[in-house]
């Protein structure tokens, strides 16, 4: 068995951990539960990054690592953001504009796997703009409380949902592109 093909290894328990985490994020927010929520997205951040440094610091790095990682990532990023606008602490139209992005990228997938691709690895852009909408989304969550605090995480929290909109749509733009070569350069295997 290759490295590659490694399904338990402590990243990956890191990542199952993770996305287990989600579900209960979900009761929180809805809840209003708002500091047990922001520390399970602070547990969920944290774990994401040590995950990570585990992964190539002990060479632990997997096909199923690969895809638990932006899984987790997306899963928290789509929940955070259905629950916040639910919440009424974001608006509809950044749902929109975000999960809009994975719609297209996932229209790509379909063509990549006719011709024996999985998804594209990670951009670098890509791992920037889910960085900053991941601090984003507990700041805009921190901003609902009064005084000093709440304006100061409203200003911080925008500004990194700005910046990672922005990043996002770069590196959408760039997976088109390299999808787009791919296929191309690439016939359909014939049956």
């Amino acid at each position: 068995m290759s490295t590659q093909d490694r399904v338990w290894t402590v990243p990956n328990a890191i990542s199952m951990a993770r996305l287990a985490l989600v579900p209960v994020f979900a009761w929180l927010i809805a809840a209003g539960h708002d500091l047990a929520a922001l520390g399970v997205l602070a547990l969920a951040g944290f774990s994401d990054w040590l995950d990570g440094v585990i992964a190539r610091r002990f060479d632990q790095g997997s096909r199923l690592g690969a895809m638990l990682d932006p899984a987790a990532d997306r899963l928290y990023i789509l929940v955070t953001l259905v629950m916040l606008a639910w919440r009424e602490v974001v608006p509809w139209w950044l749902v929109v504009v975000l999960v809009g992005r994975d719609v297209l990228l996932a229209g790509l997938l379909p063509a990549l796997a006719r011709r024996g691709y999985g998804p594209l690895p990670v951009h670098f852009v890509g791992k920037a703009g889910t960085f900053a909408l991941l601090y984003a989304f507990p700041l805009l969550l921190l901003a609902q409380w009064p005084g000093a605090v709440g304006e100061v995480a409203r200003a911080a929290g925008w500004a990194f949902a700005w910046w990672g909109i922005a990043f996002y749509w770069l590196a959408a733009v760039l997976y088109v592109r390299q999808a787009v070569t791919l296929v191309r350069e690439t016939e359909v295997p014939s049956s």
